[in-house]
């Protein structure tokens, strides 16, 4: 069985007109899944939990900064080299030349729903 690294993501801000520049590097924060990439895992909808500080290994998912765009992947390692992943075999994995790109790791997901008693028209 192979040993699994754990790596600690430090977060940074890309640059002050970044919309994640907004929140304070080490709070976690929510986004909602867009598009089909990480399908079937992730639908379209769900609601993120990226934590900036978190701990990542190959396989976790991952916030990653890569080609101008925060992307949604599942980090993968391969021998001496780190890729971004989407589970939807209709999208390219590709590979970063290291762990820098990584923003931050999920630690939780939500399929938003209504509140109990309450209903919005």
């Amino acid at each position: 069985m192979e040993d699994k690294k754990i790596i600690p993501i430090r977060a940074e801000v890309v640059s002050d007109d970044v919309a994640l520049g907004g929140c304070a590097s080490a709070e976690p924060f929510a986004l909602m899944v867009l598009g089909d990439s990480m399908l079937p895992e992730f639908e379209e909808g769900e609601i993120i939990i990226i934590e900036p500080e978190g701990l990542a290994t190959s396989g976790s998912f991952v916030l990653a900064y890569h080609d101008d765009e925060y992307i949604f992947r599942q980090l993968a390692q391969h021998e001496e080299r780190w890729y971004l992943r989407p589970l939807n075999d209709l999208y390219p994995t590709v590979e970063v030349p290291g762990l820098d790109v990584v923003k931050g790791v999920v630690t939780q997901k939500k399929r938003p729903g209504r509140r109990a008693g309450k209903t919005y028209e």
